[in-house]
Order: structure tokens, then C-alpha cells, then sequence
């Protein structure tokens, strides 16, 4: 299955939820902000959403600094 994940083109073995895909990509999830097609997704929400064939997927995490 072919996604955009942040820019670029990923194929995935298996379907997958959201959450899933986050815990593949990102480090800490409590700092992750997940758009889907355009649309934030609630953090609640990143269980119940497959991921589908065309999907742009967003992801973008958050880093401290000073």
C-alpha cells in the first residue's frame, strides 16, 4: 500500500492504524501533532484511523531548545 508520509512516498507491508505509523516514526508520541488528508487528528482518534491506500500522512514532532 502507497502513502505520503511527510513529503514522501512510503510503501507499507501491511495496513495499518495511526497509531501504528506514529510508533514506527516517532520517538515520543506526546509530542506529535498527526494530520491525515489535511485534517489534525486528536490523539484519541490515532487507534480507530486506518491508514488508506493514497493517504497523506503528516506527522510532525515537536523538540525543545533553548
Amino acid at each position: 500500500m502507497k502513502i505520503i508520509l511527510n513529503g514522501q512516498e512510503q510503501n507499507l507491508a501491511d495496513p495499518q492504524n495511526l497509531n501504528q505509523l506514529i510508533q514506527q516514526h516517532i520517538k515520543d508520541k506526546r509530542r506529535v501533532v498527526a494530520e491525515v488528508n489535511g485534517t489534525i487528528i486528536k490523539s484519541t482518534q490515532w487507534e480507530s484511523l486506518s491508514i488508506q491506500e493514497g493517504d497523506t500522512v503528516e506527522l510532525i514532532s515537536f523538540v525543545g531548545g533553548g
